[in-house]
């Protein structure tokens, strides 16, 4: 298999993961497991939240509430998720400049592009965008904003997780 032929293989793929069909069936999943949301007034509840008295505690706090409470920390990721983005509005162009470009080459359907004075083939456009791309994805820093990213979602998911208890129905659940 030939260089030009793997490239396309591989971006063919990528544009049929990446179908209508398919994101409105992640769309339908996520939405469903917003349902699950639980609300604000629970969610935070400073009665519920105290100190653990040791490690055993705390491991059972974050057992219960990462299953008790997803939906939310999945939100609370998003949201980080959307201010790191906002924060870094080159890697937020890099990515659309990426994903346009993959989308714009594979609605070519394999013809060559012309532009009047050249014709380009599917190959050399995803070899333009990737000599466009990687060099201002570097540029845009990715691997420190997912540092930061996981770090600071770490500590929101796990400080709330640790810190608020079992809601009382739960203990009495436990002992019988």
């Amino acid at each position: 298999m030939s260089m030009s032929q793997f490239a396309n293989f591989q971006f063919s793929q990528l544009s049929e993961n990446m179908s209508v069909d398919r994101v409105r069936q992640e769309a339908q999943n996520i939405s469903n497991k917003f349902a699950n949301m639980k609300p604000p007034q629970e969610f935070f509840d400073f009665r519920r939240v105290s100190k653990p008295a040791n490690f055993g505690e705390v491991q059972q706090r974050v057992a219960y509430n990462l299953g008790y409470f997803q939906a939310n920390y999945i939100a609370i990721v998003a949201l980080l998720s959307t201010y790191s983005l906002l924060t870094n509005l080159l890697l937020l162009f890099v990515i659309v400049f990426t994903i346009a470009g993959v989308y714009g080459i594979a609605a070519l359907q394999g013809q060559e592009l012309e532009l009047g004075f050249t014709r380009l083939n599917t190959s050399q456009l995803y070899t333009g965008l990737f000599i466009v791309a990687v060099p201002l994805g570097f540029l845009a820093s990715p691997i420190s904003t997912l540092l930061w990213l996981i770090g600071a979602s770490s500590v929101t998911v796990l400080s709330h997780a640790s810190l608020m208890e079992k809601p009382i129905e739960t203990v009495f659940e436990e002992a019988v």
